[in-house]
């Protein structure tokens, strides 16, 4: 089995500003409603771009693969949060988003059961989809004074 190892790492750079490095790129995450004048998408519409990112690369692939000429691909996505919890206003609810939409919209002349096939096969192989669908086991560790302490 083969596997590769993603990292990131992120750092404030102003007061409610956060950036990340991903490969030798800066990623700017803000809070906008709280303060517009921060450069940067929210980390939630960061998880939306990523995933809409995945559905390219993944159905491009796929479409190559089923000898599927894409002239374009449009990918929508829209999702439904509940901002009670994130707020600390209530305690039993997600924090995350409780629904996700996606529209995938291709320009081909592949049929529409074509298209169906090639659809399912994203999204069973979209590793973005995966982890939003499935648990994934994560691990916090907090560093202070050189010092590690997993969090509870």
């Amino acid at each position: 089995m083969s596997q590769k190892i993603v990292n990131v790492v992120g750092y404030a750079k102003q007061q409610n500003q956060f950036v990340v490095k991903a490969q030798n790129f800066d990623v700017r995450i803000s809070k906008n409603d709280d303060f517009p004048e921060l450069e940067g998408p929210s980390p939630l519409e960061y998880i939306l771009a990523g995933y809409a990112g995945c559905i390219n690369a993944v159905g491009k692939i796929v479409a190559k693969e089923h000898g599927i000429i894409l002239k374009s691909l449009q990918v929508e996505l829209s999702a439904k949060l509940s901002l009670d919890k994130y707020q600390g206003k209530i305690s039993n609810e997600r924090a995350g988003f409780s629904s996700i939409e996606v529209i995938v919209k291709p320009t081909s002349d592949a049929s529409l059961e074509q298209l169906k096939d090639w659809l399912i096969e994203i999204e069973n192989r979209c590793p973005v989809q995966d982890n939003l669908v499935n648990p994934t086991p994560v691990s916090v560790v907090l560093f202070k004074d050189l010092q590690a302490v997993e969090a509870a």
